[in-house]
């Protein structure tokens, strides 16, 4: 595997890790343009922590690197932690230390601590100062964890299911909160999760992750005339020998036909599409996400 090195680009990586001899990631390559805030999808257990905690150094790698600023990740300066927010999928540091201590402890090691944002998020949220970190709810926690992370206006944010203990409601809050900060900040965003709803309101691209395999990144808005299925017809399935080009995956149909998902090329779709009989669907994310986890 080779090196990935984008200098323009906040975070990129190559990335695989294995854990009791299986894979877990299979020759990932992710870049994440500055600005962008980036959905990473997948089912659970498709490798969405564990290519974030690569990503940043958190875990070794068996082979490609990952590159933060620049930097290699597992050595990171200084300077390059002072430009990162990271919030894990369960933060559950500091259990015995209240609210604002912690805050105001962790504060001291940033140069731009926003002490005034803090309080006033606080305050929004409803989230007691005062209140030990390890007597707060699941939900509370995260937030807490968000404002640690949002207070030093990092130039980038990477969240592992940041609103996983969250209702529908409190999960719309958080990430409108989440997306408005760094829309201020011009912060850029990684944040993974299975929940699509949450991807179509606030992601400007997608990272489809399946079985330790990234399949598809590009922004949301292309997606749709991006990607298709191709529905091929039983009379015409047994001509298809080998991959088509573009192909994502494949599925057989009970009258012998063949559901058939594809990526077009830069100027068209696969010859496959236009042949006789063959219909393309054009599908929404959630339908896309589906055709890829069944």
């Amino acid at each position: 595997m080779n090196d990935l090195s984008l200098p323009p680009s906040p975070l990129h990586g190559l990335a695989m890790r294995k854990a009791y001899a299986a894979p877990v990631l299979r020759d990932v390559s992710l870049a994440i343009p500055a600005g962008a805030v980036m959905g990473l999808v997948g089912r659970n257990g498709a490798g969405k922590s564990t290519l974030i905690r690569a990503l940043l150094g958190l875990v070794p790698l068996d082979g490609g690197e990952a590159r933060v600023f620049g930097e290699p990740a597992t050595r990171l300066s200084d300077a390059a932690r002072q430009r990162l927010g990271y919030v894990a999928q369960q933060p559950e540091a500091f259990a015995w230390m209240a609210v604002g201590e912690m805050l105001e402890a962790i504060g001291r090691f940033y140069d731009r601590w926003d002490a005034g944002w803090v309080a006033m998020m606080l305050s929004r949220w409803g989230i007691d100062a005062k209140a030990r970190v390890g007597k707060l709810s699941p939900g509370e926690r995260q937030r807490v964890a968000l404002i640690r992370a949002m207070a030093h206006s990092p130039e980038l944010l990477v969240l592992d299911e940041p609103a996983s203990a969250l209702d529908p409601v409190g999960r719309r809050e958080l990430l409108r909160e989440i997306v408005l900060r760094a829309g201020e900040l011009g912060t850029t965003v990684l944040f993974s999760t299975h929940i699509l709803s949450d991807l179509e309101r606030v992601a400007s691209d997608i990272a489809l992750l399946h079985r330790g395999e990234l399949l598809l990144c590009a922004p949301q808005d292309a997606l749709k005339e991006q990607v298709a299925r191709l529905i091929v017809p039983a009379n015409v399935s047994p001509q298809l020998v080998g991959r088509v080009p573009g192909e994502l995956s494949r599925r057989p149909l009970a009258d012998g036909g063949l559901r058939v998902l594809v990526q077009r090329g830069r100027h068209d779709w696969p010859a496959l599409a236009h042949a006789p009989g063959v219909r393309i669907d054009h599908l929404s994310l959630e339908d896309l996400f589906l055709e890829v986890a069944e």
